[in-house]
């Protein structure tokens, strides 16, 4: 398995390459500007064919690959040629800005074809819940802005700022992007919705807001490693962890604590069928082991959308998390001391 997420990995990544270079091909072309190669993949060729004045290349390694354009890297030479030669230096500087911003600009539009095509074909994803976990009550010692919120353990967190948020994602989406931001929530509790606010702290590592909630996950094992300790102790799919080492186990991250004391074992009491049993599972020394259960999330279906709506919805999802990743590229500089990061 891991593999074969390699090998899907490379084809992803020889696509993407793929793509941004070809913008840089296809603009220097329109500019003017002699293309001396044009690769798949590095080192050296194991393929290649010259058609007119480029030649076409498959390279040993399919990682990435690359547009070669003439004089693109004889900086002196290029200056001291005529501009009519077709070198990419000798070019005027706008249109070696073209050539330049044409690469990524391919990234984005191939990025909202392939999202047009996802929306178009309908989907469906897993993900985790939107209901929460304190994280005061998992790391002892620590209010979070969760808790100054008024927020609790079983909540579920059904809109902010007007947005509505069906799972994990909505929400992180909303909070990651908003540190230092008061933010208005609708909680779902206890069949009752209660309006409250909070301000998500600044993560200064990551430049993301965070207000320190796990996301509940029921204790429902989807799957079990082969050969993993969990398996060996007799855990199959579908069983339910009731109790770990004699603790109430009503979410998943209800393991956390437990390790954290590094048992020599753990001792499991589930439901299957009906019936309750219990398994025992050795550790490593430090307490710590890869258990090799994967739990149940929930299913997020998106409905198949017509062609003019699946290319709106591929285009502003594409939008979005450009950005996104620029707000969230700016938020790693709020609060640093440009004048000390400089100085030293």
């Amino acid at each position: 398995m891991t593999l074969v997420k390699i090998i899907l990995g490379l084809i992803g990544l020889g696509v993407v390459v793929f793509v941004h270079e070809l913008g840089h091909f296809l603009a220097a072309r329109l500019m003017g500007i002699d293309v001396e190669a044009f690769s798949i993949g590095w080192g050296k060729p194991l393929l290649k064919k010259k058609i007119g004045a480029v030649e076409y290349r498959i390279g040993m390694f399919p990682m990435g690959g690359y547009c070669k354009m003439k004089d693109d890297t004889d900086f002196q030479g290029a200056y001291d040629k005529a501009a009519s030669n077709g070198s990419y230096l000798a070019a005027s500087p706008l249109r070696r800005i073209v050539v330049c911003a044409a690469g990524p600009l391919f990234n984005l539009l191939f990025a909202v074809v392939v999202l047009s095509f996802i929306w178009g074909a309908g989907f469906e994803v897993s993900t985790l819940e939107n209901r929460i976990v304190l994280a005061s009550g998992i790391e002892t010692g620590t209010v979070y802005p969760a808790d100054e919120a008024g927020l609790k353990t079983g909540d579920r967190i059904i809109e902010i700022n007007g947005r509505k948020t069906a799972n994990y994602h909505d929400i992180q989406e909303n909070i990651a992007t908003n540190a230092e931001a008061l933010l208005n929530i609708k909680v779902e509790r206890d069949g009752a919705v209660k309006e409250l606010q909070v301000r998500p702290a600044l993560d200064k590592s990551s430049g993301a807001g965070k207000i320190g909630v796990y996301f509940w996950t029921d204790p429902v094992i989807a799957s079990v490693t082969e050969g993993s300790p969990a398996e060996k102790a007799g855990l199959k799919s579908a069983d339910r962890i009731l109790r770990v080492n004699g603790e109430t186990f009503p979410y998943t991250v209800a393991i956390l604590p437990i390790m954290k004391q590094q048992p020599e074992t753990l001792t499991l009491d589930y439901e299957r069928n009906g019936a309750v049993l219990q398994a025992e599972i050795p550790l490593a020394d430090d307490g710590q082991s890869d258990l090799g259960i994967a739990y149940e999330g929930i299913k997020y279906k998106s409905p198949r959308l017509s062609i003019p709506m699946a290319i709106a919805r591929g285009a502003g999802e594409s939008w979005k998390t450009l950005t996104l990743s620029v707000k969230s590229f700016g938020l790693l500089f709020r609060g640093v001391d440009l004048t000390k990061a400089v100085s030293g």
